[in-house]
């Protein structure tokens, strides 16, 4: 018997030429690599790579000539600030999710036209931007008020802590 305290079954329906309806268990345990996002009922695990350096933050996914299918890079900033990116030396179409110190979700910047400079205002108190490959936000249905679980994400005000 499958102890339902230890899983959450998610539904997650992806556009495919036959119309697959997945179904995936994701532990409610959170590991480094692993981010969890949760929205309208549903919720999704991403590979994540973490960058939390000045340095590590100014690179971010410059260069890089793909992104693997439910990846992506989470920005963590020591707090809570106004953020703005750009497309500079990025290859590949983005989606960037703007995240408060709580872990939801403040604003979506939908398919950044890659090597484009022109600065993406996130927002003010953004603590964590998410990004993915561009067009994933609106096939998974990804909006304001969605939450992010990983363990850089913590504290009293997280609205889905790790445990």
């Amino acid at each position: 018997m499958i102890n339902l305290l230890k899983l959450t079954i998610t539904v997650l329906c992806i556009s495919l030429p036959t119309s697959v309806l997945a179904i995936v268990a994701l532990p409610l345990q959170c590991a480094t690599e692993q981010l969890d996002l949760r929205f309208s009922g549903a919720s999704v695990r991403f590979s994540v790579e973490v960058v939390q350096t000045p340095e590590e933050r100014a690179i971010g996914l410059m260069d890089r000539t793909n992104l693997a299918p439910f990846s992506g890079m989470l920005f963590v900033y020591p707090k809570p600030q106004s953020v703005s990116f750009w497309m500079r030396n990025t290859l590949i179409p983005l989606d960037m999710i703007f995240i408060d110190a709580r872990g939801v979700v403040q604003s979506i910047h939908e398919n950044a036209i890659p090597l484009d400079e022109t600065p993406i205002f996130g927002g003010d108190e953004i603590q964590y931007v998410f990004e993915i490959n561009g067009g994933m936000v609106q096939k998974l249905g990804i909006s304001v008020g969605a939450e992010l679980r990983h363990p850089a994400i913590s504290g009293e005000n997280s609205i889905w802590p790790c445990n």
